[in-house]
C-alpha cells in the first residue's frame, strides 16, 4: 500500500458516498487507475464495506451502556457459545474480547433505561458461561466512529 492508496482510504473514510470521478479528482488520478486501486483495496479486504452512519438518538436509541462481562469458564466451547449468543443480540453494537479482567466489553444501545433493563433481564443476564455482568451508562460520546489514522 502506497501513499495514493492511503489517500484513497482517507477520502473514503471522510465521505463514503464519493463517486469514482470525485474520488479520482481528490487523489489526483484519472478514473481508470483510481478504479483499479479501489477494486484492489476491496479485493484485498482492506475496505470491508460501506454503510451510512446514523444518529442513534434520532432513530430512538438514545441510551448507551458499556457492559463488562467476566466469564465463569473459558473453555473453547463456552467461549464459542457466549460469543454466538452475544452476536445474536442486535442491541450489542460492539463486542470485544479482552486480555485480563473483565473478559469482554460490550457496547449496548437501547431506547431508554426501561428498554435497557428489559434487555439486561432477557438477554445479558442469561448469556452462557457468565460469572459476572456489570454495566455503566455512557454520559456523553466524545469520539464517535472516527476513521483510522492512515498517516505513516
Amino acid at each position: 500500500m502506497d501513499a495514493l492508496d492511503r489517500e484513497i482510504l482517507a477520502q473514503l473514510q471522510s465521505d463514503g458516498r464519493l463517486t469514482l470521478t470525485e474520488l479520482a479528482e481528490r487523489v489526483g488520478l484519472s478514473v481508470s487507475p483510481c478504479h483499479r486501486r479501489l477494486r484492489a483495496l476491496e479485493q484485498e479486504g482492506i475496505i470491508i464495506g460501506y454503510r451510512a452512519q446514523l444518529d442513534p438518538a434520532k432513530v430512538g436509541l438514545a441510551f448507551e451502556a458499556l457492559v463488562f462481562v467476566t466469564m465463569d469458564k473459558t473453555s473453547a466451547e463456552m467461549v464459542a457459545a457466549f460469543e454466538a449468543a452475544v452476536a445474536a443480540v442486535p442491541h450489542v453494537i460492539r463486542a470485544e474480547r479482552l486480555f485480563g479482567s473483565p473478559d469482554y466489553l460490550l457496547r449496548v444501545i437501547a431506547a431508554d433505561l426501561a428498554a435497557y433493563q428489559q434487555l439486561w433481564d432477557t438477554h445479558l443476564a442469561t448469556l452462557p458461561g457468565v460469572q459476572r455482568v456489570a454495566s455503566t451508562i455512557v454520559m456523553k460520546s466524545i469520539v464517535h466512529d472516527r476513521g483510522l489514522p492512515l498517516q505513516g
